[in-house]
């Protein structure tokens, strides 16, 4: 395979869990940036509960106000028919729904068993179906659960193939708490081709320990071909203790585009974007291929 598909969640999932309230032109201005670093496919915010998640509680204002480019698909996160209005009414261009591999989990995030998770959202793949509207779905602590273990192979892909049985076009496949190694992506890639399902998957890794990269790799070496990545590692998730940053999006281009596998994305213009938005989350972004690429660049603006 000669190409992958980057899926930049950093406004929605790396914004969510943040604690500092971040001004909604901060945001328009984040996603503005990325939209310039050659990235297709850009998730950004979510139509839930301003209670449940503060921090996207301009959901529509942040969409009404990016600049879109050619060629990007801009979506949003949905949890129920309600979410769906909220995006369709903003013009998203595609939308996602989510659920998880682990009951304990799922009740702790959206208070639902999965059935019941999956039973909401036949009346959202309906409608998207109607309209033409692209769907994604989510499977959350697809490894490991803060709150049951790990998370057998097949439970996970069980969960996946009933996303794409309700009408999911493509699932992303989430280490949620990042505690997976690159053994148990081939595992479970195992059971999603067993499944028949491998093809349409997408690998979201968290990085909080230090696999995110690593479990990418095991993750293309098996068949996936899209990936989720948020730029300057930023994320975490509001209901999973002990969650930290998504794999960052820089990180995983200079992963493939090294190994001769085109992205399309520059990853020096995602960390370009990763700085438009580090001033107003009240503390540094840590990534390494971040620093890497900002040490590099204002050392060429100011050569000693």
């Amino acid at each position: 395979m000669t190409a992958v598909t980057i899926v930049e969640v950093g406004p929605r999932d790396g914004l969510q869990n943040e604690k500092a309230s971040i001004p909604t032109e901060s945001k328009i201005a984040f996603v503005d940036a990325l939209s310039r670093s050659g990235l297709k496919r850009i998730e950004v915010t979510a139509f839930v509960s301003p209670k449940a998640v503060p921090q996207l509680a301009d959901a529509e204002a942040v969409m009404r106000g990016i600049v879109r480019g050619p060629g990007i698909r801009y979506g949003a996160l949905v949890p129920n028919e309600t979410g769906l209005m909220r995006a369709l009414d903003v013009k998203a261009d595609e939308v996602a729904v989510f659920t998880a591999a682990s009951e304990s989990f799922n009740k702790k995030n959206i208070n639902a068993s999965i059935a019941e998770s999956l039973a909401r959202f036949a009346p959202v793949m309906q409608e998207a179906k109607r309209r033409s509207l692209p769907v994604r779905g989510y499977v959350s602590t697809a490894f490991w659960c803060p709150f049951e273990g790990r998370i057998t192979p097949k439970a996970a892909a069980d969960v996946a193939r009933k996303l794409f049985d309700l009408g999911c076009g493509e699932v992303s496949i989430g280490d949620t708490i990042g505690k997976a190694t690159p053994k148990d992506v081939r595992d479970l890639a195992v059971a999603l081709a067993s499944a028949g399902i491998l093809d349409r998957c997408a690998g979201h890794f968290h990085d909080t320990y230090g696999m995110g990269v690593a479990n990418a790799l095991a993750a293309f070496e098996a068949g996936i071909t899209v990936f989720d990545g948020s730029a300057g590692g930023l994320g975490g998730c509001p209901f999973a203790p002990g969650a930290t940053g998504n794999v960052a999006t820089e990180e995983l281009v200079w992963l493939f585009e090294g190994l001769g596998v085109k992205t399309g994305v520059d990853p020096a213009k995602i960390a370009e974007a990763a700085a438009v938005i580090e001033p107003a989350l009240g503390h540094p972004i840590e990534g390494r291929v971040f620093r890497a690429l900002r040490k590099g660049s204002r050392s060429s603006q100011n050569p000693s």
